[in-house]
């Protein structure tokens, strides 16, 4: 048994964030952080391209899980805004939370991120644009780090705080108990005895969360899964958006189901990349700040989002058979160009080899109407339909479709205001409270809870 003062389960980026904060107001504090995944040098996907062009099945994913969570490896946007990214604002206040966000940004930019471009839709002469077409631009500014000084900015932090606290690698918790006054967190072969703990497992963590909750009787609900397809096509189709933007968050309304579908993610001369949850093979995409990286294509994500409540309350589970399905058919990730998908065909690999976009990802061509139900189609359909007048080419035949994408949010734990857990000292942050979707938001959570930790010391 090792005891500390507190514990942070997780090293993504509300673990690390309540780290760095932990050390800056309480450096006297004894604190460990206990991560399932490997030290960031050791994160490396085997899919090479080349040699390995799929998903083999690590037992650890290192996209997924390691020092930086699932965002290590992603195209390092930081979007400060209450409009997405989660509800945090809704427990620590639209202010608060916004402060929280540019603190964040500002320590990202001490540790290695200076020089990289805020990008604002503020104001911006796309949103009347999109509105004369059915769309709605969403306001954010957007730190865009790139996959790239993404990395450079969390191996700074984690140099910064080895030396004060205690990293665990390769150490997933099994459980967490409580102890007298405090809890201890048990892994294989070793516990970790603490007063306050903090859990910050992120959306891979979501299945351990809710068994962990049930175990301790904290209480729960549904949240909602986002499903749909990352699209990629040539950069020049959407520079005149991203040159201005970079991220630009666009919904649309469908006429038919009255569904809203969304952007979500684009990577500007990126690459799409697959990644793992539990066993399940989706699609992402990330991009890279260094031009010596960058692609001719654009990536991005259409997402319908959908939950359930009565009597079906799994909306993860929902999410899950389908990209099951999408995996038994394509053997991983597939891939569908428009033009096939309208025509009610398959694409070949022929067909995708002759087509004007370049797939940057090896994927299985064929059929994503057996797979995406008709009416999440339908809304992909329709929406890249409606960005074809905002940006015109959009909805070419040789545009490509991979699927599926799903974004699996944890359900939503019940927190207290200091996002606390019904039994004082346990905190639950990130993307595994369910509250938070995004780098900027989970990293916030973390200096949130490590100044009110510090506070109470």
């Amino acid at each position: 048994m090792k005891t500390y003062d507190v514990v942070i389960v997780g090293a993504g980026p509300g673990g690390i964030y309540a780290a760095y904060e932990l050390q800056e107001r309480a450096p006297q504090l004894k604190v460990a952080v206990l991560e399932a995944g490997h030290p960031l040098e050791r994160r490396k996907c085997p899919i090479d391209g080349k040699t390995v062009l799929s998903c083999v099945n690590c037992p650890r994913c290192s996209i997924m899980s390691g020092f930086g969570g699932a965002g290590a490896f992603s195209d390092g946007k930081y979007n400060i805004t209450n409009d997405f990214g989660g509800t945090l604002h809704e427990r620590i206040g639209k202010r608060t939370a916004l402060e929280l966000m540019r603190y964040v940004d500002g320590v990202n930019l001490e540790n290695g991120g200076a020089g990289c471009k805020l990008y604002s839709t503020a104001g911006s002469r796309f949103q009347k644009l999109c509105l004369q077409n059915r769309l709605k631009l969403l306001e954010a500014s957007v730190r865009h780090l790139g996959t790239d000084v993404n990395a450079v900015v969390l191996r700074n932090l984690y140099d910064r705080l080895k030396d004060w606290a205690d990293f665990y690698f390769d150490t997933p918790v099994r459980h967490i108990r409580l102890d007298g006054t405090g809890f201890v967190a048990e892994c294989d072969g070793a516990s970790f005895a603490c007063a306050k703990c903090v859990v910050s497992v992120g959306r891979s963590g979501s299945k351990w969360m809710e068994a962990v909750c049930a175990e301790l009787g904290i209480g729960t609900k549904s949240n909602r899964v986002d499903l749909g397809v990352r699209v990629e096509l040539p950069a020049v189709v959407f520079e005149h958006l991203t040159d201005e933007l970079y991220e630009s968050k666009i919904v649309y309304r469908t006429e038919k189901f009255e569904d809203n579908v969304r952007t979500f993610c684009m990577n500007p001369h990126g690459i799409v990349v697959e990644e793992n949850t539990n066993g399940i093979v989706t699609v992402n995409g990330h991009s890279y700040e260094d031009p010596a990286l960058q692609t001719q294509n654009t990536n991005f994500a259409l997402l319908v989002s959908k939950h359930f409540s009565e009597p079906f309350k799994d909306s993860n589970g929902y999410g899950e058979s389908i990209a099951r399905l999408s995996n038994m058919l394509g053997g991983g990730v597939m891939v569908q160009r428009f033009g096939d998908l309208t025509r009610g065909r398959r694409s070949t690999v022929q067909r995708i080899e002759e087509g004007l976009v370049v797939p940057t990802l090896s994927a299985t061509p064929g059929d994503l109407s057996l797979v995406l139900p008709k009416r999440i189609l339908d809304g992909v359909i329709e929406m890249i339909s409606a960005l074809d007048r905002i940006a015109p080419g959009t909805a070419n035949d040789d545009t490509l479709l991979y699927g599926v994408e799903v974004k699996f949010y944890n359900m939503e734990v019940e927190l207290s205001d200091r996002l606390e857990t019904c039994h004082p000292g346990l905190f639950v942050i990130g993307d595994g409270s369910g509250i938070t979707h995004s780098l900027s938001h989970a990293s916030a959570s973390g200096v949130f809870v490590a100044r009110e930790i510090a506070e109470g010391v």
